[in-house]
């Protein structure tokens, strides 16, 4: 089982002058469940090596099981600090894709050509393609035989009322509730914050942080399938 894992490079909030980045939590918990299972694990982001962690991800309040495996764990880091440049990865190899969100991908993934000829590359190639929170984003711009990947399909992602909360509504490019909605996705969503993950077909989604074990779980049992 060899999954790839895609970051954000990006790491400001738009013009707030605040940084942004990848949610630790949305890496950590799906790696240990990927790795746990027997994976092998290759990172990619844009720019290639250390993605950008969202500070606010790693508060005090947000400690994870997960994010302490982490921690402790210096060959996971040095895998982190040495990430793959995007466009050297390929779809060919690997068998599926898992993309980690926080706010960083709404800006770069979101237009990122290499990230959209991919995600179709694997889709295409009858692989799965999964994302959680703001990581569905990700799926705007991807086409699946001319119409929008997520076009009829059950997905699920970050809320508008999450965004209400963090009070981002306003810096964010779009809202990715709103999005998946407006490109025909049959979006549905749990309470906020509530573990919500959604399998259709070979697209998977989670709502928010709770959801990335769950997602990951459901990715690695459709792999097993």
């Amino acid at each position: 089982m060899k999954i790839l894992m895609v970051l954000t490079s990006h790491d400001q909030l738009g013009n707030t002058g605040n940084p942004t980045g990848f949610w630790l939590e949305e890496f950590a918990a799906p790696y240990y469940v990927f790795k746990d299972a027997g994976a092998e694990i290759t990172l990619a982001s844009p720019k290639g090596g250390q993605p950008p962690i969202d500070p606010k991800s790693d508060d005090p309040g947000n400690q994870t099981e997960a994010m302490m495996r982490f921690k402790e764990d210096a060959a996971a880091k040095e895998e982190l600090a040495s990430t793959a440049k995007l466009g050297d990865v390929k779809a060919e190899g690997f068998d599926a894709v898992f993309y980690p969100g926080g706010h960083g991908p709404m800006w770069d993934l979101v237009n990122d050509r290499n990230s959209i000829a991919l995600i179709e590359d694997f889709y295409n190639s009858g692989k799965p393609v999964a994302a959680v929170c703001h990581g569905p984003a990700v799926l705007k711009k991807v086409t699946y035989q001319g119409e929008p990947i997520v076009k009829g399909k059950r997905v699920t992602g970050f809320t508008n009322t999450e965004e209400e909360a963090v009070q981002l509504t306003e810096v964010v490019p779009f809202l990715v509730e709103d999005e998946l909605k407006r490109l025909g996705g049959r979006y549905e969503k749990a309470g906020d914050w509530v573990d919500f993950t959604v399998v259709d077909g070979r697209l998977i989604t989670g709502q928010n942080p709770s959801s990335s074990s769950s997602a990951a779980n459901e990715l690695v049992k459709l792999l097993r399938a």
